[in-house]
């Protein structure tokens, strides 16, 4: 029998090591690649193609939800189990609504990382808690139409990175590199999602980042 295939995107080394060093106790995992940061993973997962991404949100360069956002673009039937710290209703929904095959908190990592990761490779979804459950339960009545009004839901998985390296204070220079695009490229997404946001300021762009759970601020 095939092994299920596992990409940990995490920006702590140890947190990575301690989560691969664990996936390997099990037969039927196999851990093929890290990532450090929202960017990484996605090249990874070209270069990989694994059957399930474990994503943390919290990231620098290119967030979790970010990731997840471009990499759904690229493969639509990929399998993404979000694994971080923060249980926000927040942040289920978003990642809910972006297609992820799973929510899982860190503190639960152990036996249940192991079945959480056997479940979705089945092409079930896995959720943490019964908290997740009303979450799910209000996307998907009442809170789904309100949900699909929100501005940030126009953005397109560009300007929400563009958005998150904003945030984290990179100028639009450091953003194009990082990005592989040019200057002027950058500058064009902050006035897109400027005006779609109507936000015009780039204090105004953090505090909306800071609201929306794109940085966090510990």
């Amino acid at each position: 029998m095939s092994k299920i295939r596992v990409l940990i995107a995490d920006d702590h080394t140890l947190v990575r090591e301690g989560i691969a060093a664990f996936l390997k106790l099990s037969e039927d995992i196999e851990v093929i690649a890290e990532a450090s940061d929202g960017l990484e993973a996605i090249e990874k997962v070209k270069k990989f193609n694994p059957d399930i991404v474990l994503m943390d949100i919290a990231m620098p360069k290119l967030g979790g939800l970010e990731a997840t956002v471009a990499l759904k673009k690229i493969n639509p039937d990929i399998k993404i189990l979000v694994l971080t710290q923060y249980d926000d209703k927040e942040y289920i929904s978003r990642f809910l609504k972006a297609g992820v095959s799973g929510y899982l908190l860190k503190r639960a990592v152990g036996n249940e990382l192991i079945t959480a990761i056997r479940v979705v490779n089945r092409g079930e979804f896995y959720l943490f808690s019964s908290l997740a459950s009303e979450v799910v339960a209000g996307y998907l009545g009442k809170d789904k139409e309100d949900a699909m009004q929100d501005p940030y839901d126009k953005l397109t998985d560009r300007e929400l990175q563009v958005l998150k390296l904003i945030a984290e204070g990179y100028t639009q220079k450091e953003i194009g590199d990082m990005l592989s695009i040019s200057t002027k490229t950058a500058v064009a997404h902050q006035t897109n999602l400027s005006e779609k946001l109507g936000i015009n300021s780039r204090a105004g762009l953090i505090k909306f980042a800071i609201q929306k759970g794109i940085i966090k601020i510990d």
